[in-house]
């Protein structure tokens, strides 16, 4: 009663990142709001899936196994976890916004009546003051996220309705360990008292997944453009310099939206979080959409020719310059200096 629920995506067994990243961050509010953080785990080849969750401080483990469960499908996971939260009520609940979560989160959320805030950037625990009423409501989940196209970033509070419910976009929360000696424990759900024979009607005959060509999460060295970097071949002259050094190139909103990079490479709010031990911003004004989604590099080098840039404030070195000449420069003296 009233814990946190944490739904975790899984693949053979294998927990996604996305959802460990969340167990993270719910033991911390776990731990705040002096509860208990619970996950649900939906799928096939679960056995010791415990393992993999209990290190992140997670203290007890839903676990629905069965044939029928994966891959992923709407009905019946929606039925176990509606089920599920019926019977436990919990005060907050959070999954990933991936595909599979922006599929269930809302339907859960809506057969609870329950509303949901998507696409999560932070949550924080804290209290609410309604003037009209003069009612204060404590420890609500501040469901906070970017809104009206990244302009704003908007705190969302849900006080009468339960569970809070919230997706969270992956990267955003921080994968750590919360104990190694960390022990929890078991609930088995009974899958034939939670799904009905309707719930299994869509089989999926036949499954092809593509991973993404562009891998700048993990990278440890990005060279990311902004529209300073002018024009999509501009972006030619980073990848250039990106191939030279070992790195991956990433773009802010504003260079994706003038059509100099693809969209699998935005970085920040509306793209994707990073955190390499190198960043290197090129023509990035740093306008807080997008360094909330590389403000945490190791070390950040700011290429600009606006000494008064944003970036230039949260940077390690700031080198003022036109992009292309700086870049040049670094291209040419890397490969001297390698040889």
């Amino acid at each position: 009663m009233n814990n946190i629920f944490v739904y975790c995506e899984s693949e053979q067994g294998v927990v996604a990142d996305v959802s460990l990243e969340l167990c993270t961050k719910a033991r911390k509010l776990a731990n705040q709001l002096k509860c208990k953080l619970e996950a649900v785990v939906i799928g096939t080849r679960l056995k010791g899936v415990e393992k993999q969750l209990f290190p992140f401080g997670v203290d007890v483990v839903h676990i629905a196994e069965g044939d029928a469960l994966e891959p992923y499908t709407t009905l019946p996971h929606t039925a176990i976890l509606v089920k599920l939260f019926q019977e436990e009520k919990p005060q907050i609940a959070l999954m990933g916004a991936t595909v599979i979560g922006r599929d269930l989160g809302p339907r859960v959320s809506s057969a609870l009546h329950s509303g949901l805030t998507a696409d999560c950037t932070s949550l924080e625990i804290g209290d609410h003051e309604e003037k009209k009423s003069n009612t204060v409501y404590k420890n609500l989940l501040y469901q906070i996220r970017p809104a009206f196209g990244g302009n704003i970033i908007a705190t969302i509070i849900n006080p009468d309705c339960r569970p809070q419910m919230a997706t969270v976009r992956e990267g955003v929360m921080k994968k750590e360990v919360f104990s190694e000696t960390h022990k929890g424990e078991v609930k088995n759900i009974d899958v034939s008292k939670y799904v009905t024979p309707q719930d299994l009607v869509v089989k999926v005959l036949e499954r092809h997944t593509e991973k993404s060509k562009v891998n700048i999460k993990t990278s440890p060295i990005i060279v990311s453009g902004g529209y300073g970097v002018g024009s999509r071949e501009g972006f030619q002259q980073l990848f250039e310099l990106a191939s030279v050094i070992g790195a991956e190139v990433g773009a802010s909103r504003a260079a994706v939206d003038a059509g100099f990079a693809d969209h699998d490479r935005q970085i920040g709010q509306t793209g994707v979080t990073v955190r390499p031990k190198l960043y290197i911003a090129c023509g990035i004004s740093g306008q807080v959409q997008h360094t909330a989604g590389m403000q945490e590099s190791s070390m950040i080098i700011s290429i600009n020719n606006d000494p008064e840039a944003p970036i230039n404030k949260i940077a390690d070195y700031v080198i003022l310059g036109d992009v292309s000449d700086v870049v040049a420069k670094m291209i040419k003296y890397y490969k001297k200096n390698s040889k």
